[in-house]
């Protein structure tokens, strides 16, 4: 290599020479590569024929060989990176603990308490002139000694001090989440790997380590890593319009249009490419560095903007993807598929929050007046006194404290901790659902998931364990249902056998040796190639000296799998001159093709459509009853003279020979069936969505427990099911498919948009009470549209490819089905912990509001204090969040029904519960307000002066009330009415450790708080009366387990979602309405729950790194972000091939059909829906209550059966 490289510096003119030696001694500079990468089609040939002769010209260049790759010399490649960059796009800085804080400070209510605190310590400063204090009357009477008086500044210090610790505890907590964030996001890019060609072995490396020069092997569903130039391709087609918004996909081949841009998606074929620009100098990256630069202009205008809009919330902006405006304008006019709403909880969140922040509104706008004008009147009118200039401090000074009282109420009458218990809890459960398998890349999939009814799953690898083997085989005129021997089968039908499979399959399909000993052996790439591979080794013939002898370069041409095709053809050239070509792939697709099969002489004998109806029923069918899949190998010879149209594929790959037809086994994982049992009991339906025949798929479908005995089910092939659903015009009616939907189990050789289109049926299906919520499992690249139309996509994380994981919400990083039920559990968990929230801090609420409130009324001061009531407040917000949204999920929550789009946030359990203990809380502290001076023999605290030192009356008060919200949050542990409220409590270490450190806390404040927190010290007899009312609360929510919610009609539900759950486009509409009606509330000063809003905005903005990785629909891939964005597999395997059984031969009676067939429709925008036309239906009995539709598979067949 060396010398190669030295002798390319010899004929390089002088110029070309100083360059070289600016690349550090590379052959290119990086402003020449990144020109070279502008350009596209016969530009950049014509480019790369002037600059470098032609791509091996541009390989020597970078000092790097098409076959060998580059060597892994450490400081080679670190020089590489130096000079052209690495393979990272730096992300955006996060925000630092400070700017946290100033956003914490944003919040209304806090700056309104600030702006009081400020005041009040302002005039406690002003001490009025003494001798006319008289004349202000009595007003400032109790301060009698100096001291005292002195004191006054302290109420007001104390309250900036609790306002600085609420900013602190809530920056702390964005910050924490921030950091979640980011080590998910690096976690997800750490498993992005990529195939690359070093020292002539193919080895994955991350995708941060791609060099410059590197060989990488780009494959079907590759989301291509970094910027290169095609060495060799196969059939290989890419859909760029993540970069340049067209849908059409783009056809690329060494001498037509080489260039392949990072960013983009294989969406068909394989081949090499030497990478040219990595990072920010990749086309991706250059996006990426100019959205940067123009994201932080527009923050700026943000920022004016947001000065002229007064206190606006930026609630609903977020919620866009990161790519602004622009884009969301090019993709409503590019689709009319609604975005994902907003997620169901935060809609049913948000109403509920407006709603109690407006009425605490009302009540501290009352208390106020109130205060004022019992003040007024009192000190004006009755007592008949003049309002004197020397005393206006003090007259002020009241009214500040009276304004403080309202502000506090209002504090603690709006929920801020609601967004932050949601974000908890869904923070929390994202974090331990990684460690069920579960990545969650949207955070509301999570409780989304909780409301699941329907789960559309994919088969291979899902249900079945995606390690597949030969188990049957039908070789020359013989069915082995054993593995055949060798000695047993004549050498012409071994050889072919052997060439067929080693050939006729990617070679980048390896069977390795086992990493353990005794162990089995791995499987490397895909599956149903590797079970052939496997099947080569039971033989033992190796494939690996055919493929050394016929190396991938020299392959003439491949027609590589594709969800139409269903089969895969490779062309070689004999030695003698002519071609022969290779094909493998569904079993009753194949055999329509092939005129010849292999007798067991190894002789060819005609092969006639009767002789295929006889095999079809003698080994086919047998194979697919017993769950396998069969696939068929053929071959054909063309003679040397003209060469063939190889572009008309249908005549290549006809006339066909047959080898062999092999039975693969896909044995069902052990931990499916329990899992589905668990799915069915929590009320959540299984359906399969296969690729595979429908004898195999039902075969396999009784195994996992999907069919029942004895239930009334559908088990529908994709054609019979496009039948079944169109009308005369070929237009999908709902109707029809409501009659289908909810009796159909498994759908079989299905193609993406029969999956598609059975998702958005259920989805828009209004036939039951509540609207259906799906959750659907994909992994091949055209299961994106589905995977994006569902509620919830799950991608799998070994076998899926880029673009799938790309359009889900969850990747499952094992593939397995039984993840998802984990996911259904934490999904209810978050649900439930939210509620049990909302029951606790509306409790409190309630009670504070209205103590604070007739307080106020009835003493002109509220037995609360402000500091007193900020403290109540960070128990109830931040701390008792914590405490009830790290609950861990139980069994139990898989045993009752999904709750379903519309049901209410509290139900009327919970309502009883709130309102029980709110009249015990109030009844016990009004006692105590009024008579508590008597039953302790103290001192009454009401009607004190202004600065009088704090009682023990109104002390008392303080702290059973917060004792008796203490013993309340144990209470609020259970929400459905159960008895025991400490069942689990000690599996839940931070909610005991809060319970004892707030009360820990509480002792301190009562005996060490003096003046600061208006508390004076208690003796025990007083702690034990205060301790016994607080245990009260459990014996009290015994009480009320008792009473049975149905007897109390007049309770009514509160927090219901947006008003109907069908959304529709307009309905879509009228609900950004309602938002925005919202948020004019809000524009009106209202001040409503800000810091919940900047708190669930904090979440979104850090989820939007995931969000913006999204993409609409698979027209659009939006996917700029995506380059480090979600976890990629260390090889994508491609599953299922397939095989569907005619039970009876069909091509006749489809001929005659297809004359008396309407005109078939126009293709939908899908270009292989062909679905549509395929009308014939065959129906046939076999045995079970489902009529199975005998026509040839649906062209278009799921992904997940690609090879």
């Amino acid at each position: 290599m060396g010398d190669l490289a030295n002798s390319a510096v010899d004929f390089y003119p002088k110029s070309q020479r100083r360059e070289l030696n600016h690349a550090g001694g590379l052959g290119c500079t990086l402003p020449e590569l990144r020109g070279l990468m502008e350009l596209r089609g016969a530009e950049a040939l014509q480019k790369i024929q002037d600059g470098y002769s032609d791509i091996s010209g541009l390989c020597r260049r970078l000092k790097t060989s098409p076959t060998e790759g580059l060597s892994d010399n450490a400081a080679d490649l670190e020089k590489r990176r130096q000079i052209y960059g690495q393979n990272f796009i730096p992300p955006k800085q996060p925000k630092t603990f400070l700017q946290l804080v100033w956003e914490a400070l944003q919040d209304v209510t806090l700056i309104i308490l600030e702006i009081a605190a400020i005041i009040s310590l302002g005039l406690s400063f002003y001490a009025p002139p003494g001798e006319e204090s008289e004349a202000c009357g009595n007003l400032a009477a109790g301060a009698e000694d100096e001291g005292e008086s002195e004191a006054g500044w302290i109420e007001g210090a104390a309250i900036l001090l609790s306002v600085i610790c609420v900013v602190l505890v809530t920056a702390f907590n964005d910050w924490s989440k921030e950091k979640q964030f980011r080590g998910l996001q690096s976690r997800i890019e750490q498993e992005q790997k990529f195939a690359v060609v070093r020292n002539g072995q193919q080895i994955q490396i991350p995708v941060a380590e791609l060099v410059v020069g590197d060989i990488a092997q780009i494959k079907y569903g590759d989301l291509l890593p970094a910027d290169g130039v095609l060495i060799q391709g196969n059939d290989l087609k890419i859909d760029e319009s993540s970069l340049t918004g067209e849908s059409d996909h783009v056809r690329k081949s060494v001498e037509k249009d080489p260039m392949l841009l990072s960013g983009t998606h294989v969406m068909e074929g394989s081949g090499r490419m030497v990478v040219t620009a990595v990072g920010v100098n990749s086309q991706t990256g250059i996006i990426f560095t100019l959205l940067g630069a123009s994201g932080e202009e527009e923050e700026k205008k943000d920022k004016k903007a947001k000065k002229q809009d007064g206190a606006v919330a930026m609630e609903m902006q977020p919620l866009k993807s990161a790519e602004g405006g622009e884009m969301e304008d090019r993709e409503k006019k590019k689709t009319s598929t609604p975005k994902k709403e907003k997620s169901v909880l935060q809609g049913k969140l948000t109403k509920l929050a407006v709603q109690i922040g407006k009425a605490g509104l009302v009540m501290s706008a009352i208390t106020v007046i109130i205060l004022v004008l019992y003040f007024v009147i009192q000190t004006f009118v009755l007592d008949g006194r003049v309002w004197l200039a020397e005393c206006t401090p003090v007259y002020v000074q009241y009214f500040v404290k009276f304004f403080i009282i309202g502000v506090t109420v209002l504090v603690v009458a709006v929920p801020e901790g609601l967004p932050l218990a949601v974000t908890i809890s869904l923070a929390y459960s994202v974090k331990k659902m990684m460690k069920d398998n579960n990545l969650v890349r949207h955070l509301d999939a999570c409780e989304t998931m909780g409301n699941a009814t329907a789960i559309c799953s994919d088969k291979t690898g899902t249900l079945t364990t995606n390690r597949m083997t030969v188990v049957q085989a039908y070789l020359g005129d013989t069915h082995y249902r054993q593995m055949p021997e060798p000695g047993s089968l004549t050498p012409r039908i071994l050889d072919l056998l052997v060439h067929a499979i080693a050939i006729n399959s990617a070679y980048t399909t390896k069977i390795l040796p086992p990493e353990k000993d005794g162990g089995l052996p791995r499987q490397v790439g895909n599956k149903t190639e590797c079970a052939l591979l496997g099947f080569l080794l039971e033989l033992h013939r190796d494939y690996q000296p055919v493929r050394d002898q016929l190396p991938e370069e020299k392959l003439y041409k491949v027609y590589t799998f594709n969800s139409v095709r269903k089969s895969m053809s490779t062309v070689t050239r004999l030695p003698q001159g002519g071609f022969r070509v290779f094909s493998k792939g569904a079993s009753e697709i194949l055999l329509k093709k092939c005129s010849n099969i292999l007798s067991s002489s190894g002789e060819l004998r005609s092969f006639r459509p009767r002789d295929r109806d006889e095999m079809v029923k003698r080994v086919i069918e047998p194979m697919a009853c017993e769950g396998l899949r069969t696939i068929c190998l053929a071959f054909r010879d063309f003679a040397a003279g003209p060469e063939p149209d190889w572009e008309n594929e249908n005549d290549i790959v006809g006339e066909l020979t047959c080898i062999a037809v092999v039975g693969i086994e896909d044995p069902v994982r052990p931990e499916v069936p329990e899992a589905i049992r668990k799915c069915q009991k929590a009320g959540i339906t299984v359906r399969m969505v296969t690729g595979d025949n429908i004898n195999t798929a039902r075969a396999i479908a009784a195994k996992c427990g999907i069919l029942q005995p004895g239930e009334d089910f559908l088990c529908l092939e994709g054609k019979e099911f496009n039948r079944r659903i169109r009308n005369e015009k070929g237009e999908i009616e709902q109707e029809r498919l409501d009659k289908i939907w909810p009796k159909l189990r498994v759908l079989a050789r299905s193609s993406p948009t029969d999956k598609h289109t059975l998702v958005k049926g259920i989805i828009d299906s209004t036939i039951g009470e509540q609207r259906q919520v799906v959750a659907v499992t994909g992994d091949g690249t055209n299961d994106g549209p589905a995977l994006k139309k569902a509620d919830v996509g799950f991608a799998m994380g070994i076998a899926g490819t880029d673009v799938a994981k790309e359009a889900s919400d969850i990747i499952l990083t094992d593939d397995n089905f039984s993840s998802i039920v984990k996911a259904v559990m934490w999904g209810r968990n978050v649900y439930d912990s939210i509620s049990k929230f909302l029951q606790f801090q509306l409790t409190v609420n309630v009670v504070a509001v209205v103590v604070a409130f007739t307080g106020a009324c009835i003493t002109q001061d509220s037995p609360l204090k402000a500091v007193q009531m900020l403290w109540v407040n960070l128990i109830m917000d931040t701390f008792a969040s914590l405490a009830l949204a790290t609950e861990p999920p139980t069994e139990s929550l898989l045993l009752r029904k999904p709750y379903g789009r519309n049901k209410p946030l509290i139900s009327r359990t919970m309502m009883k519960n709130i309102l029980g203990h709110g009249v015990y809380q109030l009844s016990i502290i009004f006692t105590l307000l009024f008579a508590g001076e008597i039953i302790f023999d103290i001192d009454s605290g009401r009607n004190a002066p202004l600065h009088a030192p704090p009682s023990e009356h109104y002390t008392i008060i303080f702290n059973t009330f917060v004792l008796m919200q203490l013993f309340n949050e144990v209470n609020a542990r259970k929400i459905h009415g159960e008895r025991n409220v400490f069942q689990g409590v000690f599996g839940n270490p931070i909610f005991c450790a809060i319970v004892l450190g707030t009360f820990g806390i509480q002792i301190v404040i009562v005996q060490f708080g003096g003046k600061p927190f208006s508390c004076s010290p208690l003796n025990a007899e007083q702690w034990l009366w205060c301790l016994f009312v607080g245990v009260g609360e459990l014996v009290w929510g015994q009480l009320i387990a008792t009473i049975p919610t149905s007897h109390l009609k007049c309770l009514k539900e509160a927090g219901h979602g947006p008003g109907k759950d069908e959304i529709t486009d307009e309905e879509m509409a009228e609900d950004e309405e309602e938002i925005d009606h919202a948020e004019r509330e809000l524009r009106r000063g209202q001040i409503l729950w800000f810091r919940g809003l900047n708190r669930i905005q904090t979440q979104i903005r850090v989820v939007k790194a995931f969000r913006s990785s999204l993409y609409e629909g698979l027209e659009k891939p939006d996917s700029k972000t995506s380059i480090h964005n979600f976890m990629t597999t260390p090889e994508f395997l491609l599953n299922d091939y397939t095989h569907n059984i005619p039970l009876i031969d069909d091509t006749d009676v489809e001929e005659s059909e297809a004359a008396r067939r309407p005109p078939s429709p126009p293709p939908t925008p899908n270009k292989n829906n062909n679905a549509i036309d395929s009308g014939v239906y065959l129906a046939t009995d076999d045995g079970s209550k489902s009529p199975t539709s005998a026509g040839p598979a649906s062209p278009l067949h799921s992904m997940e059966t690609s090879l």
